[in-house]
C-alpha cells in the first residue's frame, strides 16, 4: 500500500469538494471492508481517500412523508437490520443475516455494499476488470464466473449481495456531484453497467459523484424474500442467489420482479420468470418454471455450467419463500458441485 492523503469530510458538500479535486485521484471510504484490501493488493492506489462515514445526513434512516423510507450511505448493516422501519423489507434482512460475520455486518456499511468491486481473482491479482477482454477467464479458471450477460469482455459476477433484493423492491439512489448544486435520483438497477472496456467500470458513476442515499417505495403489499446457494456458513460469496418481489391478491400474482445474484457481471433482471408468474397462485411447479425461465439466455463457461441449475433453485426457492412455502430443502442442494474457491486475502482490518 502506498501513502495516500487522508480526508474526513462532515458534511456532503465538503465531500464533493474534496471528490473533485482532480489534482489528486480520489476512493471513496465507508466501512473499508472492500477498499483496504483492495489498496493492500495494489489493485487501487488513490492519491486521496474520503471517508464520508462522519457526514451526519448519511448515517440515518428516515421515513418522508411519502412513505418512502431513506437510507443513508454510511449506515452500517446490521443498524438496517435493527431499525424498526426495515421490517417490511425482509429481503433485505435476510441477505445481511446470511452474510454470517458480525465483523461485515457491522462494519459494512449499506452503499458500500452495493458498490463492492468484483470478487473475480483475476481482477484482484491486478490483471484488470476485464482480464485481458475476457481471454485470461475462457481459458483459465472460471468457475464463479458469469453465466449470464457474458457475451462481451466482461466475464466477472458483480458482488453485490443487497443489490437483487433491492432493485426486486424497485430502490432508487440519489446521487450528488461532481458540480457543487448536482444530484439525481436514479433507479438503482441503472447505477449498475456491463464494461465494454478498461476504462469503463461497472457501475455509472462519474469522477466526484457520491451516492448518499438508498431509496425505496413504500411496501404496500407486496411480499419479498431473497435465497442464495452458499457452500456454507461464512462470509464467502455466494455461488448464486436471487430475489424476488410480487404483489398477491385473492391467491394470485399480480405483479412480480425477480432479480438475479452471483451470475452476470450486473444484478440480472429475470423479466420473463417474473411474467411467468403473473396471473398464477404460488405452487411448487409455477415456482419451478419460473426457475426454468430465469436461465433460457445462459451461456456457461467451460467449469460453471453448474451454476444454471443454482440460479434455478435460488429462484424457485426465493419465490416459495416470498409465498410462506416451505423452499423444499437446505440451503445448499446436493449437487455435482465444484470446490471451494481459492482463498483470497481477506478485505477485513
Amino acid at each position: 500500500m502506498r501513502n495516500f492523503e487522508y480526508a474526513q469530510p462532515t458534511t456532503e458538500h465538503e465531500a464533493v469538494t474534496l471528490l473533485t479535486d482532480f489534482r489528486k485521484e480520489s476512493a471513496i471510504l465507508a466501512g473499508g471492508t472492500d477498499l483496504v484490501g483492495l489498496m493492500k493488493r495494489m489493485v487501487v492506489a488513490p492519491d486521496r481517500v474520503v471517508n464520508v462515514c462522519e457526514i451526519d445526513s448519511l448515517k440515518r434512516i428516515e421515513q418522508d412523508d411519502t412513505g418512502k423510507l431513506w437510507i443513508g450511505a454510511a449506515v452500517r448493516l446490521n443498524e438496517f437490520s435493527d431499525n424498526q422501519l426495515t421490517v417490511h423489507f425482509p429481503s433485505v434482512s435476510q441477505v445481511i443475516q446470511g452474510i454470517s460475520s458480525i465483523q461485515l455486518q457491522s462494519q459494512g456499511t449499506f452503499v458500500g455494499e452495493l458498490l463492492r468491486r468484483p470478487t473475480c481473482w483475476y481482477f484482484r491479482e491486478g490483471h484488470g476488470l476485464l482480464a485481458d477482454n475476457g481471454q485470461m477467464v475462457v481459458d483459465g479458471d472460471n468457475r464463479y464466473h458469469a453465466i449470464l450477460g457474458n457475451h462481451s469482455s466482461a466475464k466477472f459476477v458483480n458482488a453485490s449481495r443487497l443489490a437483487p433484493p433491492l432493485i426486486a423492491l424497485g430502490a432508487q439512489v440519489r446521487i450528488i456531484g461532481p458540480g457543487p448544486n448536482e444530484e439525481q435520483i436514479l433507479d438503482l438497477q441503472n447505477l449498475y453497467r456491463i464494461p465494454m472496456s478498461d476504462h469503463e467500470r461497472e457501475n455509472v458513476l462519474q469522477p466526484g459523484q457520491l451516492v448518499t442515499h438508498v431509496i425505496l417505495p413504500p411496501h404496500g403489499n407486496r411480499l419479498s424474500a431473497a435465497y442464495e446457494v452458499r457452500h456454507g456458513e461464512g462470509p464467502d460469496q455466494p455461488l448464486a442467489a436471487a430475489a424476488v418481489s410480487m404483489e398477491v391478491t385473492s391467491g394470485m400474482v399480480r405483479n412480480a420482479s425477480i432479480v438475479l445474484g452471483q451470475v452476470a457481471p450486473a444484478p440480472w433482471i429475470a423479466t420473463g420468470a417474473a411474467q411467468s408468474l403473473c396471473g398464477k397462485s404460488i405452487t411448487e411447479e409455477s415456482a419451478e418454471h419460473a426457475g426454468i425461465m430465469s436461465v433460457t439466455d445462459a451461456t456457461p463457461l467451460s467449469q460453471n455450467e453448474y451454476k444454471v441449475q443454482l440460479a434455478q433453485v435460488a429462484v424457485r426457492r426465493a419465490v416459495l419463500k416470498a409465498a410462506g412455502h416451505e423452499t423444499g430443502g437446505a440451503d445448499r442442494p446436493m449437487l455435482n458441485e465444484p470446490s471451494a474457491s481459492p482463498a483470497l486475502e481477506t478485505n477485513i482490518t
